[in-house]
């Protein structure tokens, strides 16, 4: 049984000389590991940059919902249509705004009452053509109003 073997390696072994040594030796064996790491690398920096954008788009929405109650806060008011278009205008988002306030009378807020908003919009998370994966995103901010209201 053995000797059928070896006969069956020495016939392979004399008509591919060359492929029964590379595959018997290991010489090259760290250079397949260190592509395989490479690529692991750049697929690791490509989901990177992919999700980046997300990140940065979260940021806006929580400095959005920042501002917006700080003009709430200043005003003693929710309808804040001037400054809601200022700042889609900057950020360049169109998030769904939710107020959660203690009114007076219509869209004032007394002295000292809570003012809170709530900003959703969605985003697609996608990795190159394997799909898109659309998230919400939430940013709340909260404060008082600082206008007394006889």
């Amino acid at each position: 049984m053995k000797q059928k073997t070896r006969k069956k390696q020495n016939s392979l072994a004399k008509k591919f000389p060359i492929t029964i040594e590379l595959i018997r030796s290991r010489q090259a064996e760290g250079y397949i590991d260190v592509v395989v790491g490479i690529l692991c690398f750049l697929l690791v920096i490509a989901l990177a940059i992919n999700l980046f954008p997300v990140f940065m788009k979260k940021q806006q929405l929580n400095t959005f919902a920042t501002e917006l109650v700080r003009e709430a806060e200043m005003s003693g008011r929710t309808d804040l249509s001037e400054c809601v278009e200022r700042l889609k205008g900057q950020t360049g988002l169109n998030p769904q705004i939710i107020w959660d306030c203690d009114y007076y009378s219509g869209k004032k807020v007394q002295l000292n009452g809570d003012i809170m908003v709530i900003l959703k919009d969605k985003t697609d998370i996608g990795f190159f053509s394997f799909g898109s994966f659309p998230i919400e995103i939430t940013a709340k901010a909260s404060g008082k109003s600082e206008i007394y209201y006889k």
